[in-house]
């Protein structure tokens, strides 16, 4: 059974940084793509990045490039996501999602199996 679990959110002021974490359990992230999403009030989710686990191949949404770095540790199963100079237009819930592929898509419907969710809020 595919499980994913975030950690990680919180409170931070803007400018600050935090770290997600996505902890895969049944099965191994060597013939997945993990993507990293987010869903603000009111709005539609959106992919912000996605890695390919075999070789850490990774795509970013423009409005993330430069602030944001994900990567993985396959030993530990577990993908992350390192979050940089935030804003408060990053708050959102943050959600991790796995799709057996061996392409970097960044789109939500192409993907199979999703995690809770985080809560990150940005503000001062």
């Amino acid at each position: 059974q595919v499980q994913l679990v975030e950690s990680g959110g919180g409170l931070v002021q803007p400018g600050g940084s935090l770290r997600l974490s996505c902890a895969a359990s049944g099965f191994t992230l060597d013939y997945y793509i993990i993507g990293w999403f987010r869903q603000a009030p009111g709005k539609e989710r959106e992919g912000i990045s996605c890695i390919r686990s075999r070789d850490g191949s990774a795509r970013y949404v423009d409005s993330v490039k430069g602030r944001f770095t994900i990567s993985r540790d396959n030993a530990k199963n577990t993908v992350y996501l390192q979050m940089n100079n935030l804003k408060p237009e990053d708050t959102a819930v943050y959600y991790c999602a796995a799709v057996r592929t061996t392409v970097p898509v960044l789109s939500p419907r192409s993907y199979t199996s999703w995690g809770q969710g985080t809560q990150v809020t940005v503000s001062s």
